[in-house]
């Protein structure tokens, strides 16, 4: 049977690359995985310094379990042009630093120490997708994801490729292809066996076959009280694999989801049902350590576009992410846009067919995953190439027939090859440009985007963003605008039957190159800041909830008199999904619902308090006192959120929040912490920027500085195992504030 164990410790790492690297091993910094090569500072930075050579290096020791059998090692992911070498032997190169790929050491290994060496280049190499360009975002060097010894018999199982059939009928079905691997070219005969499972570890069904062949496909039929994948109960089920050769045997498991997903000219059905979607764009990238955070943060991030901003799709931009991000959006049920490595630039003929191998490396990879509905196919708004295009999409769906396929353009009227036209919809803005002769639109109509005089599945896939950069601290009535401009397209969206939905840009704020963001290598287009704390606008998604789920309402505003242009609070926007929101202010109180006028498509529109509801003189004019704002949500005319927000705030507490209390210890496993500035009511403090002075007391380290300004009030680091259990303490201490100290235990 296989063994598959974690190679993520005891490496060694080198700036730079020679040939003495694949001779001898150099310990002289010792590191472990998921790796950057060059920590980055938060801001202004000079990103040319990971765009080099780098080096690891690792002593692997012989096994007797290695005798006879077959060696390899799998590496998730690393950035880029990788070439591995064995004794100084070269054994793989790998161009793409966004898709898995195997080095095979069977025939030469020695019974002793072998020294692995893999030599990395950060360089944006024009031979390789996304490369060639400039890019909107940073692909950060290193051995970024983890890395795994994978030992079998001579003769295994390759890959398993498991559809499902008859979904929406009473008695289901599913198949599963099973790809042998036969490296050395054996003649065998071969048993395959399966299992169907659910999620209680129950066998539902047992299937056999025989083969001689490189595949072969296992059927499971008449399977009745399967539960279906859904947004609100996604049900995951087991397919265990097992094969026999006269060379040995092997076992995988595969996990999936019984479910069906269209997008059709009327909208996206999801197992027959109509569902509006509404999502952001992810990056992969943290602050410090760029793409390389572990397991722990890659799930973090799908709970917060799920459990947070509530959305129901994330769109993968611009290349394949992590698988244990995309394990999580299965667990939980959030949908995904999957897409190949890219940002408008195409490259010569030789780039294309790279191209086109991502796209067989994302869907062999992640075909099995039930939270995908749409493969990306084409280069993130790219010029229209017919040649390149159709081979992208016949090769998709040879591999996939189940899925449809996307291609994402922000020009209008280009040529649909794939299945849905996806388009960014970057229009609102646009009356701001000189010589604009339309008054201010959320969304063009379909028809002026593609050209076309039919209606085809069509689905927004980027908007706002670059159109209206916010930052966490900036004056209320940027962030206000930045609410409103999310507002108006998810309205435009939802008013829309023929839209599948809409996914904006972005879920945070990511670094960039030079040419792009703000200057200090942040590209502010995010609901959130990099280290995931929300903005206002993240309350727009949030806001779109069931209250059976939660309840959201929040004000858009520092509540202060003098913050705005002129003075003021109104118009006053409410992101809520209450019934109605009552305003006390003094001894005056009014009660208004939700502002269906400007907003009549949204599950829950906003409440907007403006001079529709107040005199100019109810909230009291320049110059005189400034009192609390009290806030009250009612269901049904039952209060059910309170919110006070003191005309007087005063720093009262820092607040120190992990995400998780506990890290395991084995798998250098993180965890965010957030630290907010807060006042007495427990509302953040937006212009409060002091630095916090953190220390860490025992087996952890924080990834970057150990002090940080708070921007907006606010901050955030991650906490890293070491490797050793036992009991962490963190504390931050600030000027204004008392010492907090919190726990943490590795176990």
């Amino acid at each position: 049977m296989r063994s598959v164990v974690s190679l993520n410790e005891s490496w060694s790492f080198h700036e730079g690359f020679g040939h003495r690297l694949t001779e001898a091993f150099d310990g002289t910094h010792m590191v472990s995985l998921p790796h950057t090569a060059v920590e980055l500072p938060f801001n202004y930075f000079d990103e040319k310094r990971y765009q080099r050579a780098f080096t690891y290096q690792k002593v692997l020791r012989w096994l007797p379990e290695f005798e006879g059998r077959e060696v390899s090692i799998l590496f998730d992911g690393a950035m880029a042009d990788s070439v591995v070498y064995l004794n100084g032997e070269e054994i793989i190169a790998h161009k793409d630093g966004y898709t898995p790929f195997e080095a095979r050491l069977t025939g030469k290994l020695i019974k002793g120490e072998n020294l692995i060496t893999v030599k990395i280049d950060g360089s944006e190499n024009p031979a390789i997708p996304p490369f060639g360009g400039r890019i909107d975002y940073l692909t950060y060097a290193g051995i970024y994801r983890d890395v795994w010894l994978k030992v079998t018999d001579k003769v295994s199982i390759r890959n398993i490729k498991i559809e499902t059939h008859d979904i929406l009928s009473d008695r289901k079905s599913a198949t599963v292809r099973v790809d042998i691997a036969n490296p050395q070219g054996l003649t065998y005969a071969a048993t395959v066996t399966g299992s169907l499972r659910d999620a209680h570890g129950n066998i539902l069904a047992s299937a056999a076959g025989e083969t001689i062949g490189t595949s072969t496909t296992l059927s499971f039929g008449g399977l009745s009280d399967i539960e279906l994948w859904d947004l609100s109960n996604p049900a995951l089920y087991e397919v265990s694999v097992e094969l026999k050769t006269e060379h040995g045997a092997d076992r995988t498991t595969g996990h999936f989801g019984f479910r069906t997903a269209k997008f059709t000219p009327e909208g996206f059905l999801l197992n027959g049902r109509p569902v509006k979607l509404q999502g952001l764009n992810r990056h992969q990238a943290y602050p410090y350590v760029g793409y390389a955070a572990g397991r722990s943060a890659q799930e973090r991030d799908a709970d917060i576009m799920k459990k947070v901003l509530k959305c129901n799709i994330v769109r993968t931009s611009h290349y394949p992410q992590s698988k244990w991000f995309l394990d999580q959006c299965d667990r939980i049920g959030l949908l995904v846009f999957e897409e190949i490595p890219g940002w408008q630039h195409i490259g010569d003929l030789d780039w294309q067919q790279e191209s086109i191998e991502n796209v067989r490396r994302m869907i062999e990879r992640d075909w099995n995953h039930p939270s995908i509905v749409i493969w990306g196919v084409r280069i993130n708004e790219s010029l229209d190439s017919h040649d390149f295009y159709t081979a992208t999409n016949r090769l998709a769906h040879e591999l996939d027939s189940t899925r449809q396929t996307g291609g994402v353009r922000y020009l209008t009227e280009s040529e649909l090859l794939e299945d849905v036209y996806t388009m960014n919809d970057f229009i609102l803005g646009n009356e701001e440009l000189p010589g604009a002769n339309r008054p201010r639109t959320a969304l063009r109509s379909q028809q002026e985007n593609t050209g076309l005089s039919y209606k085809v599945p069509y689905i927004i896939t980027e908007f706002n963003g670059h159109m209206h950069p916010t930052k966490m601290y900036d004056a209320e009535q940027r962030q206000a605008e930045h609410v409103r401009r999310h507002l108006e397209v998810l309205n435009a969206a939802y008013g829309d039957p023929d839209i599948s939905g809409a996914i904006g840009w972005c879920m945070f704020d990511y670094n960039t190159h030079k040419d792009f963001g703000s200057g200090d290598r942040i590209c502010y287009h995010g609901v959130m800041d990099m280290f995931r704390e929300p903005k206002f606008a993240a309350y727009v998604y949030a806001s779109q909830c069931d209250p059976s789920d939660e309840v959201i309402m929040k004000p858009v505003t520092f509540w202060a008199r003098g913050e705005r242009s002129i003075g003021g609070v109104l118009p006053l926007i409410i992101l809520t999904n209450c019934d109605e929101v009552e305003l006390t202010y003094g001894s005056l109180t009014k009660r208004i619902g939700p502002d269906r006028e400007n907003y009549p498509h949204l599950p829950h529109p906003p409440v907007v308090l403006d001079h529709r509801h107040f005199t100019q003189d109810e909230l009291g004019r320049w110059g005189l006192e400034w009192i609390d704002g009290e806030f009250t949500g009612f269901i049904n005319g039952e209060p059910v959120a309170r919110l006070t927000l003191a005309a007087d705030p005063l720093p009262t507490r820092l607040e120190v929040a992990p995400d998780s209390t506990t890290l395991k210890a084995r798998e250098r496993d993180t965890t965010r912490v957030i630290i907010r500035a807060l006042d007495q009511r427990g509302q953040r403090l937006p212009f409060l920027n002091d630095a916090v002075t953190l220390t860490v007391k025992g087996p952890a380290k924080i990834v970057g500085p150990t002090s940080v300004p708070l921007q907006g009030g606010t901050a955030g680091f991650w906490l890293e195992a070491t490797g050793l259990t036992g009991e962490i303490t963190i504390e931050a201490a600030s000027s204004h504030f008392a010492t907090v100290s919190i726990s943490v235990a590795a176990v």
